[in-house]
């Protein structure tokens, strides 16, 4: 009876190595079937899958007065994520407008003066020639009585009036036409308060225009397509010019960075195609393309005296997947997920059996 116990005993203990055999041989070849043995001219690297990061922030100093997105929310280029307090601004805008209205009746105000100096100026050009034609009368009649004064025809009295008539018709010319320049100077005194008004309407226009950017940039919009990460700040808070108010993730640029070994790095064409496997759904293959070889070492060991030293150099890769492919599935993109990407260094080598899966189209 011992040696039949121990003889089942050792049965039973052959049963489970055979067992556990089975079990490690199917494990490896599963394995094998998911990663294992990649053709020569295929590498591969693990990494996450990333995303640009967008920072919406207030272009200006102040406080933020109401946020309309939540974490996590998906938003469109244009679109208003949040609103800055502008009554600050909008009061500067009122007084630059009542700066501006005051200008344009100052403008009204010198136009009016300059027709008025024209008027002037025109009643002292009249003027002018009223004297001359009294000095010109004055001068006959001055002419005809020196002519009588030889023959003692008028007496030497009248003659010295009619001089003195003459001289003052000429003094009159000149007040006549020192009013004229009068006018013509208070006119260009006018025009140019007509230009300085006018600078003052543009001045205030031009402030008003400030102001309006500026009450316009307070309301934060969207750059571009994507998905809000994390509200940096919460209405009521003051931040600064700068101040980062949303953080958002571009889902039309969406990579993963994974390192290669010196040898593979340098058969690394930019355009290469690569065929990324999550974690997550290692069911699905994601195509992407190589869009950026680092040009130098991420990361190396202490010497790298020897050749063989050399080899360990890691360099990053970066590949990309298509805008085209993440609109089709912008529900299911996510960033930081784990996985591996295969990227084909030798393009007249066939994808092997793992990597032909549900291709994401």
């Amino acid at each position: 009876m011992a040696v039949v116990g121990m003889t089942l005993r050792r049965g039973g203990w052959m049963t489970l190595a055979l067992i556990a055999a089975l079990v490690a041989g199917g494990a490896w070849t599963w394995q094998q079937a998911r990663s294992g043995r990649l053709p020569p001219g295929i590498a591969s690297g693990n990494g996450r899958i990333e995303a640009v990061t967008i920072d919406v922030s207030a272009r200006s100093a102040g406080r933020i007065k109401e946020i309309l997105v939540e974490e996590g929310g998906f938003v469109a280029e244009g679109e208003v994520l949040a609103r800055m307090d502008t009554a600050q601004l909008e009061a500067q805008r009122r007084r630059a407008e009542a700066e501006r209205q005051r200008a344009e009746v100052a403008v009204d105000t010198a136009r009016v003066l300059i027709a008025q100096r024209e008027a002037e100026r025109n009643a002292s050009l009249a003027g002018v020639e009223q004297r001359e034609a009294e000095f010109e009368a004055a001068r006959r009649t001055l002419q005809r009585s020196e002519q009588l004064a030889v023959t003692d025809t008028i007496s030497q009295q009248l003659l010295d009036d009619h001089r003195a008539s003459e001289r003052s018709a000429a003094a009159a010319i000149s007040v006549a036409r020192a009013q004229v320049a009068v006018s013509e100077a208070a006119i260009d005194a006018a025009r140019a308060q007509v230009v300085d008004a006018g600078a003052a309407v543009a001045a205030a226009q031009a402030l008003i225009d400030s102001i309006d950017a500026e009450i316009d940039d307070a309301a934060l919009r969207s750059p571009r397509d994507g998905r809000v990460q994390y509200r940096v700040a919460e209405p009521g808070e003051v931040v600064a010019a700068g101040g980062r108010v949303l953080s958002l993730v571009d889902l039309a640029d969406v990579y993963m960075s994974f390192f290669l070994p010196t040898a593979q790095a340098g058969r690394v064409a930019i355009g290469a195609e690569v065929r990324i496997v999550l974690d997550a759904a290692p069911q699905y293959v994601i195509p992407a393309k190589v869009t950026f070889v680092a040009d130098v070492a991420q990361f190396t060991p202490k010497t790298v005296e020897t050749e063989e030293e050399r080899q360990k150099l890691m360099f990053r890769v970066k590949a990309r997947i298509s805008p085209e492919l993440l609109r089709k599935y912008v529900q299911q993109v996510k960033t930081g997920l784990p996985g591996t990407a295969y990227v084909r260094i030798d393009p007249d080598i066939d994808w092997p059996p793992q990597l032909q899966g549900i291709l994401l189209q």
